[in-house]
């Protein structure tokens, strides 16, 4: 739980600035929307999906290269009675990093269709991507497959991943959805 809790922490940590760019791509995308600039609609949501993305793609790097210095805020890592907790969290880190990308973009994601007033279908993914894939297959790996906690780390990583996958395949067609123009 110790490591779980560490590694969980620091993905929420970065999680946060995604969030926070989401909700700025709403705002922009719906002011463009309102303004009826398809221009400014594209150039919104992908920047907002650019920034999301290198941001994370750093947090990911730094998880990857210093998991002992991350781990460290938490406790110390050069105590032999930590190892065990060290060693669970520099895994659970691995994973973390992994879905980092994936992440932010289905946040950022998520924004970007609320700009244009799609919120129905995002809901949608997420049910399939974190109900229907990352619980089940998270739960089949981490038990009946005996890999503990590494397993239940890999399903919210695919979760997240498609989640993220739908998010960005609807916002790179939301024109032939008819998304741009609601209403009369």
């Amino acid at each position: 739980m110790a490591a779980h809790s560490i590694a969980i922490q620091l993905a929420s940590l970065t999680f946060m600035v995604p969030l926070g760019i989401g909700q700025a791509a709403a705002v922009r995308v719906g002011r463009a929307l309102g303004r009826r600039d398809r221009e400014a609609i594209r150039r919104a949501g992908w920047t907002a999906l650019g920034l999301a993305t290198a941001f994370m793609a750093a947090m990911s790097l730094i998880m990857v290269v210093a998991p002992s210095l991350l781990i460290s805020a938490f406790l110390n890592t050069k105590d032999r009675d930590n190892a065990a907790v060290v060693g669970r969290a520099s895994s659970f880190l691995m994973l973390a990093a992994s879905f980092q990308i994936a992440d932010g973009a289905q946040t950022v994601g998520a924004g970007m269709l609320r700009g244009l007033h799609d919120a129905r279908m995002p809901m949608f993914f997420a049910l399939t991507g974190y109900w229907a894939i990352g619980l089940p297959l998270g739960a089949s790996l981490a038990f009946p497959m005996g890999m503990g906690g590494i397993g239940i780390w890999f399903g919210l990583a695919t979760g997240l991943a498609t989640v993220a996958a739908l998010m960005i395949r609807r916002w790179h067609d939301r024109e032939a959805l008819g998304l741009l123009w609601p209403g009369p």
